[in-house]
């Protein structure tokens, strides 16, 4: 999923360093760079903007000033020079604020937070189903792709990708989603997270054992953040 993003600074270089890291984050789709607030609100009314990028001190309007002004504002990090603004920052909710010179590495994290929000954002856009729904929807090659929980088995993240192991198919099913917007249409009584890479369906568990929970022959590692969890499921004695 890209992520269509606007650039706001007044000074060329400041302007020109995020351009570059910009192009070094495989789903930002950069579609403008603009030198102050108002050519940035032409852009916003031109085109559906998901992530803006915006210093605070300019000319005209400052960045606080634009972004609170806005009624549907998009996805927004900061990238100033002052720390003293923070607090005021996140009184409009912004996904994060990079204090100048920003590391390639902390520009990467804070778009990496912006992605997911954008995900989950867009999950509680599209309909969803009846609680007596017996299944949910994946995008796959521009098609809504039918996934039955009862057909699930076993659930594994991969950075930006998931792999869904069915019990009707002889390979898993790959997906471009986080493990973590997957859960979020799951219901919990039937799934439960054993580790930051794996949710597996809770009848589908034939054993566990120390660190591991088994599917028959597939052992699993059992995550230390989610062992109480596990052990949870083992005193309601569901298996």
């Amino acid at each position: 999923m890209m992520l269509k993003c606007i650039a706001v600074d007044d000074e060329p270089l400041a302007l020109k360093l995020l351009e570059d890291n910009i192009s070094k984050v495989p789903f930002l789709e950069p579609v403008a760079y603009c030198r102050n607030v108002f050519d940035a609100m032409k852009v916003l009314q031109e085109t559906t903007i998901d992530l803006i990028f915006i210093d605070i001190q300019m000319p005209g309007l400052t960045g606080l000033q634009f972004i609170g002004s806005l009624e549907n504002k998009p996805l927004v990090i900061f990238v100033t020079a002052y720390k003293q603004y923070a607090l005021d920052s996140y009184d409009l909710a912004v996904v994060d604020y990079l204090v100048k010179p920003v590391s390639l590495e902390r520009f990467v994290k804070a778009c990496n937070r912006a992605k997911e929000l954008h995900e989950l954002k867009q999950l509680k856009q599209q309909p969803t189903p009846p609680p007596s729904a017996d299944y949910f929807f994946l995008n796959a090659d521009y098609s809504q792709v039918k996934i039955a929980f009862n057909d699930i088995i076993w659930i594994e993240g991969l950075r930006d990708y998931v792999k869904i192991y069915l019990k009707s198919t002889p390979k898993p099913l790959l997906f471009r989603i986080s493990l973590k917007a997957v859960e979020l249409e799951l219901p919990p009584a039937k799934f439960i997270r054993i580790h930051k890479s794996f949710i597996v369906a809770i009848e589908s568990i034939t054993s566990i054992r120390k660190n591991s929970v088994f599917i028959k022959d597939m052992e699993l590692p059992i995550g230390e953040t989610f062992r109480e969890a596990v052990d949870r499921l083992i005193k309601r004695r569901e298996l």
